[in-house]
């Protein structure tokens, strides 16, 4: 099930809402929530509830196992086991067949291809309950006696299956007393209904355009190879910025306050800020769990810091082309540590926005095309080594008849808009409180007409990082 779609919209989201408030006992709540999370994860898969069940129980009981005997050698194996059973039931899942087929490629005798379907949002999950257990390890937290507090934080459907990737101590007071509010809940429902315009009215009409323009079959130029990647960098940044708006407006209702996950990262000036700004919460994870307990910057620094960037890259996918997509970026901040962020801060802002914008784009096109011979091809097409034309006359009938689209969604990854509004209410207090009382509600029943109206016989268009 994706948020986006008329069956969540006015079905699952409406029920429950109702179920959620009929009780006003917490662990009532607790409960419906828990219920309605693995209905919603159930809906594409029912049997992979057995899965998330299994990560949640072995994470529950070997947590209470190292808490009891912290300090000691038994829970630094209990935690070790623990966190190494969950990593391994992720590369089963999810790089199998990646591993055969690269054996495959080197050894002289064949190995059968595992027929492995990739759970919706174990990459995510998974991290979590890793997050979990390490933080109960390092005594940051007590595991809790009750598993309904664990199921809870696991399964929350808002994040469940794309994340952003929270942490127990995120949510861990909200459990026991989730703060509803009326002003909270209000601000939820415009939350969700931002992302749900990002993504129903930006990512998915970008996506239809990405798909023709990038086409392996259709003619290609210059230009055309350049503008299909610029609208794929939009399609992505607003089909996954959308989709955590949408899962933080759901938890605003809910009472619980999810991280945040994005902050314009287009207007990013280095290749460090982007990622400051892009998957806020994969950035964290990666640094607190895996750069820092490694060395951070006290010792092999770079090894530290390639590995991470190795790993970012392959939790993104079981493919070549994501690894050297994280392994690009940690080149770059690499890079940039050494001489070339020295360089962009001496120079003017605009320069150092090109150079970020050329190198996430280069970045855009190894994540795009999985085969790697695809990528490689595109990038010389790009760059000028090709015979293709600058241009065709269908790209640029093309072009003419999406330049508005291209052009709004370009505004509205900036924060052009929020910036000016701000400014406007605070030269006049009274407008804020319009705005609030009636533009807010107006702006969220328009945008939630047009969704619906642009989703009425769509075909099924999940977001793009359920597959991850």
């Amino acid at each position: 099930m994706v948020f986006s779609s008329l069956f969540f919209l006015y079905l699952f989201l409406p029920v429950l809402l109702m179920a959620y408030f009929v009780f006003k006992n917490t662990t009532y709540r607790n409960w419906v929530l828990i219920l309605f999370s693995f209905a919603f994860y159930a809906w594409g898969e029912p049997i992979w509830i057995i899965l998330l069940l299994l990560a949640s129980i072995i994470g529950y009981v070997f947590a209470l196992g190292i808490e009891r005997y912290r300090g000691t050698g038994l829970a630094k194996l209990l935690f070790v086991l623990a966190v190494s059973v969950n990593i391994g039931i992720l590369a089963f899942f999810k790089y199998a067949g990646f591993l055969v087929d690269n054996l495959n490629a080197v050894l002289p005798f064949h190995i059968p291809h595992p027929e492995v379907t990739l759970p919706i949002g174990i990459s995510f999950f998974t991290f979590e309950i890793i997050c979990y257990l390490t933080d109960v390890y390092k005594g940051v937290i007590e595991a809790p006696r009750s598993p309904k507090k664990l199921l809870l934080y696991v399964s929350f459907f808002p994040h469940l299956v794309a994340g952003p990737i929270i942490r127990y101590t995120d949510i861990q007071q909200q459990i026991d007393n989730p703060k509803v509010t009326l002003a909270g809940f209000s601000e939820g429902i415009t939350r969700f209904m931002i992302g749900l315009g990002k993504k129903v009215i930006f990512a998915n009409l970008l996506g239809e355009s990405v798909s023709v323009i990038l086409n392996p079959s259709a003619d290609s130029s210059v230009l055309g190879i350049w503008f299909g990647v610029c609208l794929f960098a939009l399609q992505i940044y607003f089909d996954f910025s959308g989709y955590s708006d949408m899962a933080i407006g759901l938890g605003k209702m809910f009472g619980f306050n999810l991280r945040e996950n994005f902050n314009y990262p287009y207007i990013s000036k280095n290749a460090g800020d982007f990622w400051r700004r892009w998957n806020m919460s994969l950035g964290g994870f990666f640094r607190d769990y895996v750069y820092i307990p490694l060395g951070g910057n006290r010792r092999f620094h770079v090894r530290n810091l390639f590995v991470v960037w190795f790993l970012t890259g392959f939790w993104h996918g079981a493919s070549w082309n994501f690894i050297i997509w994280g392994l690009y970026f940690g080149l770059l901040i690499y890079l940039e540590s050494l001489f070339l962020r020295k360089w962009l801060d001496a120079a003017p802002k605009f320069v150092a926005h090109i150079y970020m914008t050329l190198a996430m784009l280069v970045g855009w096109v190894w994540f795009y095309f999985t085969d790697l011979w695809a990528a490689v091809k595109a990038l010389g097409i790009m760059f000028g080594a090709s015979s293709l034309p600058l241009t065709t006359v269908e790209l640029e009938i093309y072009f003419k008849e999406n330049l508005l689209l291209f052009l709004i969604a370009i505004i509205a990854s900036t924060p052009l808009a929020k910036w000016t509004i701000g400014r406007i209410c605070q030269a006049n207090p009274r407008l804020q409180t319009g705005l609030q009382d009636y533009a807010v509600p107006v702006f969220n029943v328009a945008l939630l007409i047009a969704a619906t109206i642009l989703l009425v016989g769509s075909t099924y268009n999940p977001f793009l990082y359920y597959r991850f």
